[in-house]
C-alpha cells in the first residue's frame, strides 16, 4: 500500500465536506485513517482534520488527491509545488493541475502565494513572486505551470454557515418552494451589493423577453441594478422585436396572440438593426426607442452578446468569434460582486465557469 497524510479545516461538518471527503476515498478504492479530528465550537473556529490515504498503487492514490485538494484538503508534508515549463504554445504539460474556483494558494520558496484571476478549469502560471490562472490557449511555450498537486491549498466557500446567497451548480431555487421567498432574498442580496458600491452582473436568456419580462428588466436597469449585460444574439433579437414591433417570436405580448406573419418580425428586426450600423447606432439615429438594450444603451451599461451556432443574423453586435466572446464575458465579470441569472443555461454555465467561488450567484427562470 501507498499512503499519504491530508489535512483540511473549515465548516467541514455543516457544510457536508466530511461525508464527501470520506466517500470520495471509499469510491476510488482507497482507505482512509482518522489521525486527528477537532470540531470548531463557534461559527467562527473552524473544524480540524488529519488523515492518512491508502491505496494500492500510486495512480490511484494520486487520483484520489487530486480530488481531496479539490474539496479543500492539502497535503501534510510542507513542499513546493511542483513547475514544469510549457513546451508549445496552448499546451501544458501532461500533469498539470486543472483549477476550481475555489480560494487557491501555491507554496513557492516556502511561501503560499494567492492565485490571481480564480476561476475553474485554467492552469496556474508562476511569474517571479506571482500565481496567475489561466486558459489553456493563453498558455505559451516557457511559461512555468503548476503541476501535480504537492504545494497546493484550496479554501471551499462555507455557505451554510457564514454567508446569505445561491451557489453556482446547487439547487436551492425549486418550484415546490413559494417563489416569492426566493424573490426576496435575490432583492435583499442584490440591494446589499448596490449599498457596499458593488458590480451587479445580469446573464439573461430570451425567456426574459417572451415571458413578458422585459418590462421589470428595464426598470432594474434604470434603477442601477444592473451594471453589466451578458446574453446572447437571441436576447438583443427579440428585445428588438418587441421594440419594433411589439411581438416575440411573432406573439403579440399584450393579447398573447400569435400576429399573421409575425415569425418573419425577428427577421425584419434583425436587418432593420443592420441597416442602421448595430445596436448603438440605432438607438443614436431614434431607430431603436425602447427595449432593454436601449436602455441599457442609455443608461451606460455594458454589455456583450456572444454568439453560438444557432443564431439568426446575427446581429452587428453580436461576437460570433467564441475566444473573443469569452475573453470580453471574463472582462466584462471583472470586480463583480453579484451574477444574476435569468433562463439561460448556456451563457449562465459559461459565465459560472469564469468566476471565483466568492462571488454570489443567483438563478432565478430555467429555459
Amino acid at each position: 500500500m501507498v499512503t499519504e497524510v491530508v489535512e483540511a479545516e473549515g465548516h467541514l461538518i455543516d457544510s457536508q465536506l466530511l461525508n464527501v471527503m470520506f466517500d470520495t476515498v471509499v469510491r476510488n478504492d482507497a482507505a482512509f485513517e482518522v489521525i486527528d479530528f477537532r470540531i470548531g465550537r463557534t461559527n467562527e473556529e473552524p473544524s480540524f482534520v488529519s488523515m492518512r490515504i491508502s491505496a494500492k498503487t500510486d495512480p490511484v492514490l494520486h487520483e484520489v488527491l487530486e480530488e481531496l485538494v479539490a474539496l479543500g484538503c492539502r497535503l501534510a508534508r510542507a513542499e513546493d509545488a511542483h513547475v514544469a515549463t510549457a513546451d508549445r504554445d496552448g499546451c501544458a504539460p501532461e500533469d498539470f493541475y486543472s483549477t476550481t474556483n475555489h480560494r487557491t494558494s501555491v507554496r513557492r520558496g516556502g511561501q503560499w502565494l494567492p492565485v490571481e484571476r480564480q476561476r475553474m478549469d485554467s492552469v496556474i502560471v508562476i511569474q517571479g513572486d506571482r500565481a496567475i490562472c489561466r486558459k489553456l490557449r493563453e498558455v505559451r511555450a516557457g511559461d512555468q505551470i503548476v503541476c501535480g498537486v504537492n504545494g497546493i491549498k484550496i479554501v471551499p466557500e462555507f455557505r451554510e454557515r457564514d454567508r446569505l446567497g445561491f451557489a453556482f451548480m446547487t439547487n436551492e431555487i425549486s418550484s415546490e418552494r413559494r417563489v416569492e421567498v426566493g424573490v426576496a432574498r435575490i432583492a435583499a442580496m442584490m440591494k446589499e451589493v448596490k449599498r457596499a458600491g458593488g458590480r451587479i452582473a445580469a446573464v439573461a436568456g430570451p425567456v426574459v423577453v417572451h415571458t413578458g419580462g422585459g418590462n421589470y428588466f428595464r426598470e432594474l436597469v434604470r434603477r442601477g441594478y444592473v451594471h453589466v449585460l451578458l446574453a446572447g444574439n437571441a436576447l438583443a433579437v427579440h428585445d428588438a422585436e418587441q421594440a419594433l414591433y411589439g411581438t416575440s417570436l411573432g406573439v403579440d405580448l399584450e393579447t398573447g396572440r400569435a400576429i399573421e406573419g409575425g415569425h418573419r418580425h425577428h427577421m425584419r428586426a434583425i436587418n432593420t438593426i443592420a441597416r442602421a450600423g448595430g445596436l448603438r447606432s440605432a438607438v443614436a439615429a431614434g431607430v431603436l426607442r425602447s427595449g432593454i438594450l436601449y436602455e441599457c444603451i442609455q443608461h451606460g451599461v455594458d454589455y456583450v452578446l456572444a454568439g453560438s451556432v444557432r443564431d439568426d443574423g446575427p446581429l452587428p453586435d453580436t461576437i460570433m468569434n467564441l475566444s473573443e466572446a469569452q475573453d470580453r464575458y471574463a472582462a466584462a465579470l471583472d470586480g463583480v460582486g453579484l451574477v444574476l441569472v435569468l433562463s439561460t443555461m448556456l451563457h449562465g454555465i459559461g459565465v459560472g465557469n469564469m468566476l471565483p467561488g466568492w462571488c454570489a450567484w443567483t438563478s432565478t427562470l430555467r429555459s
